[in-house]
């Protein structure tokens, strides 16, 4: 059983940075795979970043490479998500998942086992 907590949504103007964190338990985190996802009112739940389990490979959706930084600290059981320069684009509720690192898919949430409620960011013009 595992359960993840996000934290530290909240409002900002553009061109502002706001850091998420998703707070995980269980004995079996330093194997997870870990994502966040992104989903706005009537919108589909869309890919933002993951990172492998030992930190060393991190992906990125085009829409925020450059400005979004995933990064995991094992002995915390913690993952980030640092947004920088945001856009009101980014308005959505974040949402933190996490599986079992096979290697592949990190972008499709259907490789992730656990998901977390969610945290609001708003980014206003």
């Amino acid at each position: 059983q595992v359960q993840l907590v996000e934290s530290g949504g909240g409002s900002v103007q553009a061109g502002g940075a706001l850091t998420l964190s998703c707070a995980a338990s269980g004995r079996t985190f330093r194997i997870y795979a870990m994502g966040w996802f992104r989903q706005g009112p009537g919108t589909e739940r869309e890919f933002v970043a993951a990172i492998n389990w030992s930190g060393g490979s991190t992906y990125y959706a085009d829409s925020v490479k450059g400005r979004f930084t995933i990064s995991r600290d094992n002995a915390k059981k913690t993952v980030y998500l640092q947004m920088n320069s945001l856009k009101p684009e980014d308005t959505a509720v974040y949402y933190c998942a996490a599986g079992i690192d096979s290697g592949r898919d990190y972008s499709t949430t259907g490789r992730y086992d656990y998901w977390g409620q969610g945290t609001q960011v708003t980014v206003s013009s």
